[in-house]
């Protein structure tokens, strides 16, 4: 039975820049994939297209395509990122040029996926009955219209699949789901129909499994993380594939990290919802029906998934403006540290009331204590802690407000507790708040845009 290799080699972007090269060099691979996109990205990604028309996408790509490009010409792999962020035609232009710095621009064909951008037609959408409301709160789009960054829906795997079919070696997509960058070879090499739901799910699952990169392999994976072999070599993960949808979660030899049922149970449960629903452009997935068995060491085989049609809808994530937000840290020493903290946080808060400024929120961790799961389970943490961290955020419409904040908690270095320090970067930074905002809106309206470069 025919098989094929897609190896994911990032999770997102600022994930090790080594790992794509480690995959290609270090084994046979058929598939690249890598996924930079995270919600909050996209609207970071329009600030910077709003201020450079070439700018807008994953720049890291077009490094990593300067290293590894003639290798993956020459081993014939396959390159799918969603690296193009909302300006995919820039990353591509930016890519064909370093295949002609190679002088492999004859050799190099350039698929382009777009169309999910819809931050241009939100007015006519909304004007023609689409409310886009938001998925957690009910909210219409409407309602935050003027403040809104970004908006793109989720495309699938369908239009990487066209296209592969015109012959793309290097597909670049602007906002694509995260299990579509692999369901897609799965697709083009397979054969498999639109209306397959057990493969598409199957293939559904594998990308899901992959998408975040090292954390199937053993990253940030609580089973055994003691002895986790050499987790600065750790392997990124390779999916070897079979035409009947069950495959095998694998990293090549000789790398760090481990592959067991446990590492790809952890990953599973990432994001994953409703288990039994578990939605994507191309299908649903149960994932109450996924069998995982240890075949080996580093292999992990899959099989039983099944699934559904797909929905008659696109997923969009929109961002939009909130205000302003300042985050800043002091630390205190023993003894008597959380004590200290604690009043230096009450003296910073009556300072801020005394100057009568209006914050929507203003949120206190004492890491150390109590940031990560609260106060000790018999109460107020010990006294006896070496250090605890004061982190103060402030969040405000206010960036008047907001900036005061900043030049409030320096003073406490010298006025207040004792035992502090951990000042030394300075005040906090004034940063803009982006909200999130999911909606659905009909497939029915948006068309994917699929080019091969020239």
């Amino acid at each position: 039975m025919k098989t094929i290799r897609i190896a994911c080699g990032q999770g997102f972007w600022g994930d090790w820049l080594e790992a794509p090269a480690r995959l290609v060099e270090g084994g046979p691979v058929d598939y690249l994939v890598l996924d930079y996109l995270a919600e909050v990205t996209m609207s970071i990604m329009q600030k910077q297209k709003s201020r450079n028309p070439k700018a807008g996408f994953a720049t890291d790509f077009v490094g990593l395509m300067d290293r590894i490009l003639p290798r993956v010409l020459t081993n014939n792999i396959r390159v799918i990122a969603n690296a193009g962020g909302v300006n995919p035609q820039a990353c591509a232009e930016a890519v064909r040029m370093i295949a002609a710095k190679h002088g492999l621009a004859d050799q190099l064909r350039i698929g382009i996926v777009a169309g999910d951008d819809i931050l241009p037609r939100l007015d006519e959408l909304l004007a023609t009955g689409h409310r886009l409301e938001n998925l957690d709160t009910g909210e219409p789009l409407s309602a935050v219209r003027a403040r809104v960054q970004s908006a793109n829906v989720y495309f699938g795997a369908q239009p990487i699949v066209e296209a592969l079919r015109q012959g793309a070696q290097v597909i670049i997509t602007g906002r694509c789901t995260d299990t579509g960058l692999a369901l897609a070879p799965c697709i083009h090499e397979f054969g498999w129909a639109a209306d397959d739901w057990h493969r598409l799910a199957a293939g559904t699952v594998a990308g899901h499994i992959i998408e975040c990169g090292a954390q199937c392999t053993g990253g940030n994976c609580l089973a055994d993380w003691e002895t986790m072999p050499d987790y600065a070599n750790i392997g990124f993960p390779v999916v070897e594939m079979s035409e009947d949808g069950s495959f095998v979660v694998t990293k090549h030899p000789g790398t760090g990290g481990r592959v067991t049922v446990a590492s790809v149970k952890e990953q599973l449960v990432y994001e994953m919802g409703d288990p039994k629903a578990y939605i994507t452009p191309d299908c649903v997935a149960d994932f109450t029906t996924i069998r995982l068995a240890q075949a080996g060491d580093d292999r992990v085989r899959v099989g039983g998934v099944e699934g559904r049609p797909a929905t008659e809808f696109y997923k969009v994530s929109a961002s939009y403006f909130a205000g302003y937000k300042a985050v800043g840290s002091l630390i205190y020493a023993w003894p008597d540290a959380y004590a200290k903290a604690q009043r230096a946080d009450a003296m910073l808060r009556q300072r801020l009331a005394d100057l009568g400024l209006a914050f929507d929120e203003i949120w206190t961790e004492y890491v150390g204590a109590n940031a990560c799961h609260g106060p000790r389970l018999s109460g107020e943490p010990a006294r006896d802690l070496p250090e605890v961290v004061l982190r103060v955020a402030v969040r405000s419409s206010d960036q008047a407000a907001v900036e005061r904040f900043t030049k409030e908690l320096a003073p406490l270095a010298l006025n207040g507790p004792p035992t502090v320090t951990g000042f030394g970067s300075g005040r906090p930074k004034v940063e803009e708040v982006v909200a999130y905002f999911p909606a659905l809106l009909p497939k029915s309206v948006v068309t994917p845009e699929v080019v091969i470069l020239p």
